[in-house]
C-alpha cells in the first residue's frame, strides 16, 4: 500500500506566498513615495499608483487604506529596520550607545531601502496630509522600541495599564525617539543645492550632542 508523500512543500509553497505579498506591498509603497516626490502628495491618486506599480487598483486596497497610509510605509519599513537594528546591537554597548549606533547605520544605507526612508522624511517635513500616518508610525515606533529596550535589559515588557510594570523603557524610547525627530529636522533642513546629501559626519554630531544632553541630565541648564 502506497503512503501520501510529505508535505515538505507546505512551508515554502506558504513561504513563496509570502514573499510575493511582499513584493507587491513593496511595489506600492515605492511607487507612491516615488510619484508623490515628483509630484507631490496632493497631486497623487491611488489609480496613479497602481498604473506605476503596474498592480490592479482593487489589490491596492488589499495593502493601503489610503495614498496617504502607502507614501509613509517607507517612513515605517524604516522604523522597523531601526529597531531590528538596536536589537542587534552589542549587549556591552548602554541603552544610549546602542540606539545612536543603530541610527547612523540606518541613516547610512546607501540601498534602495535607506534612499526610501531618506524621502519619506524629507516628504512627511512638508505635506500636512501625512501628519496622522506619521503619528502612527511614530507611536508604533516607539512601542517597539519601549519592548526592545526592556528585552536587552531584562525586564518586563511594558504595559498597557497605568502602573503596570518598570517605566524606565517607555521613557526612554520617548526621550530618545524625540531628540531623533529634533535632530533629524535640523539636518533636513534645506541645503544650499536641491540635489545636496545632508552630510554623515553633521548628523553623527548632532546625535552625540543629543545623546549627551539625555546621558547628563536636563536638570543641569539652570
Amino acid at each position: 500500500m502506497s503512503h501520501p508523500a510529505p508535505t515538505e512543500t507546505a512551508e515554502p509553497v506558504v513561504g513563496r506566498r509570502e514573499r510575493k505579498k511582499q513584493a507587491t506591498r513593496a511595489a506600492l509603497r515605492e511607487a507612491a513615495l516615488r510619484l508623490s516626490v515628483r509630484h507631490g502628495v496632493e497631486n497623487v491618486t491611488v489609480e496613479q499608483i497602481a498604473y506605476e506599480a503596474d498592480i490592479a487598483l482593487r489589490t491596492f486596497f488589499n495593502y493601503f487604506s489610503s495614498k496617504e497610509e502607502a507614501v509613509v510605509a517607507s517612513l515605517s519599513s524604516g522604523a522597523e529596520v531601526l529597531i531590528a537594528e538596536f536589537r542587534a546591537r552589542p549587549l556591552t554597548e548602554s541603552v544610549l550607545q546602542a540606539f545612536r549606533e543603530a541610527v547612523l547605520t540606518v541613516m547610512n544605507r546607501s540601498d534602495a531601502a535607506g534612499r526610501d526612508y531618506l524621502a519619506a522624511m524629507r516628504l512627511v517635513r512638508k505635506a500636512p496630509s501625512l501628519v496622522p500616518q506619521k503619528l502612527a508610525v511614530l507611536a508604533a515606533q516607539e512601542q517597539a522600541l519601549a519592548t526592545a529596550i526592556a528585552d536587552r535589559l531584562g525586564l518586563p515588557p511594558p504595559g498597557q495599564g497605568p502602573g503596570d510594570g518598570p517605566i524606565y523603557p517607555a521613557v526612554c524610547a520617548a526621550a530618545v525617539l524625540s531628540a531623533l525627530r529634533v535632530v533629524l529636522d535640523q539636518w533636513l533642513l534645506p541645503g544650499p543645492g536641491p540635489e545636496l546629501t545632508p552630510s554623515m559626519a553633521v548628523l553623527g554630531k548632532q546625535i552625540d550632542q543629543a545623546i549627551a544632553e539625555l546621558a547628563t541630565g536636563l536638570d543641569r541648564h539652570r
